[in-house]
């Protein structure tokens, strides 16, 4: 069975292997948007409907723009291509990709679509609670909503876990909607030690954002004169600093995953032929 201390080791040697290829990668992909994003809540307030609808089409294309990068340097971890070879197996994967994305997205709103309907069936108006008005929920919805929301996030955090490698198998096995169910055989057997790495990278990850932001946000508020409504100085020069260590744990997801895979397959005993075309 696949030990996570030999992936973790993988994964290091991969990166600091292959930082000078990985680089350009991550500063397009990743660094960029989450960049420009950070600035992107401060421009809505007291934006037009236009303004937000633009902020979101940009955010859309900087999603889509980073899944490319996740994608290629899952191809370059699988050892498929060269850092030019790998941006062009990120293309030729990104629809299919997109399209589990898709899926995904649309079983998850399901998911949490009680939430609102319960809501709407016992009278509160939904259109307030979005504009962060005191709902004044009632002690029995307000359990209810607390513990299926309790149940919901172990249920996602599971599946999650069993679709960890779904990217990496879409790239390296060439499938589309099957990824989801070859993800699921393969992680059988591992599920509680992923969820242990998923809940240790999730808290460790938020930890040092948070730290970050507070930290670096405080300095640059003194420095250039305090808060300010809108777009600042400090805001953007706190976001260029936050978006650079989010950049770092978005590289490790997919490095970590391709390598996760391929220790997955050689147990399963996948071989180069086992691979579709």
């Amino acid at each position: 069975m696949a030990k996570m201390g030999t992936v973790w080791d993988r994964t290091a040697e991969f990166l600091s292997d292959n930082l000078g290829a990985i680089l350009p990668v991550a500063l397009l992909a990743f660094f960029v948007p989450a960049s420009i994003e950070g600035s992107f809540q401060a421009a809505k307030t007291g934006g037009g409907p236009e303004l937000v609808l633009s902020l979101y089409a940009v955010q859309l294309a900087f999603g889509i723009l980073s899944l490319w990068g996740s994608l290629t340097i899952s191809a370059m971890a699988l050892d498929m291509a060269s850092a030019r070879g790998a941006g062009v197996i990120g293309r030729d994967r990104l629809l299919p990709a997109l399209a589990v994305s898709v899926l995904l997205f649309a079983v998850m709103f399901l998911l949490v679509l009680p939430v609102p309907l319960a809501l709407q069936l016992n009278g509160y108006d939904l259109m307030e609670i979005a504009r962060g008005a005191n709902a004044g929920l009632g002690p029995q919805i307000a359990g209810g909503i607390a513990l299926y929301g309790l149940v919901l996030l172990g249920l996602l955090l599971w599946i999650g876990a069993r679709l960890l490698i779904t990217n990496a198998v879409i790239v390296r096995e060439k499938r589309m909607f099957s990824a989801l169910r070859q993800s699921w055989k393969l992680t059988r057997g591992m599920t509680w030690r992923i969820i242990g790495v998923i809940l240790l990278f999730a808290l460790v990850s938020w930890v040092s954002m948070l730290a970050a932001n507070m930290v670096f946000g405080s300095i640059f508020a003194l420095v250039t004169g305090g808060p300010a409504e809108g777009i600042t100085l400090a805001g953007v020069l706190t976001s260029i600093v936050v978006a650079a260590v989010q950049t770092g744990f978005t590289v490790l997801v997919p490095a970590f995953t391709a390598k996760l895979y391929l220790a997955l397959a050689a147990d399963a005993g996948l071989r180069e032929g086992a691979f579709r075309a």
